[in-house]
C-alpha cells in the first residue's frame, strides 16, 4: 500500500504546481508533494532531492519532463522509489538512454498517446523496455497532455497495487 505523505507529482517543462494534472491530484491526494520545479533538468533533480531527502518508499508520479526526472531518481536511487507513474515520459533525453547499464526493479506504468506529437511513442517505447525490468506500457488515444487520460484513470487503484 503507498503511504500519501511518500507520493509526489513531478510536472512538466513548462508545468506548475497549478496545472491540471497537479490540481487533480491534490483533490484525490491532498497530502501529496506537489512543487513547482524550474531551470536546467540538473537544477530541478537537485529540487526533487531536496524534496525526497534520504526517505524511501516513494510513489513518483511525472508528466513529460516530469516522467523523465522520475525516471532518473528511480534510476540513480532505485531504492528509495516504491512505484513510478510516467505520463508521456521524455526519456529521449540524450543522456538518459545513454546512462543505463542495466533495467531497474521499480515496478513502472507508463501511458503515451498515440497522437503525441512531441515525444515519438516507438522510441519511448524502446528506450522503457531497457529501463524498466518491471514495466506496464499503455498506449492511449491522447495527445502529449494525457488530460482525456488522466481523468480516466482509476488513480487510487494503480497506486496501490504491490510491488
Amino acid at each position: 500500500m503507498f503511504d500519501p505523505k511518500r507520493l509526489i507529482f513531478i510536472h512538466g517543462l513548462e508545468g506548475t504546481s497549478q496545472g491540471v494534472k497537479a490540481r487533480l491530484f491534490r483533490n484525490l491526494f491532498p497530502e501529496m508533494k506537489i512543487s513547482d520545479f524550474s531551470g536546467s533538468l540538473e537544477e530541478r533533480m537537485l529540487q526533487l532531492y531536496s524534496i525526497i531527502g534520504n526517505a524511501d518508499n516513494w510513489t513518483i508520479i511525472g508528466s513529460s519532463l516530469g516522467g523523465l526526472m522520475a525516471a532518473m531518481f528511480a534510476v540513480q536511487r532505485p531504492m528509495q522509489a516504491r512505484r513510478l507513474v510516467l505520463l508521456a515520459p521524455a526519456l529521449i533525453w540524450p543522456d538518459f538512454a545513454a546512462s543505463l547499464t542495466a533495467p531497474i526493479e521499480t515496478p513502472t506504468i507508463l501511458y503515451h498517446g498515440r497522437r503525441d506529437e512531441l515525444i515519438p511513442l516507438q522510441r519511448v517505447r524502446e528506450i522503457a523496455h531497457q529501463a524498466f525490468s518491471r514495466l506496464e506500457f499503455i498506449e492511449v488515444d491522447d495527445d502529449h497532455g494525457l488530460y482525456q487520460t488522466v481523468q480516466k484513470i482509476d488513480w487510487r487503484e494503480i497506486l496501490e497495487k504491490g510491488t
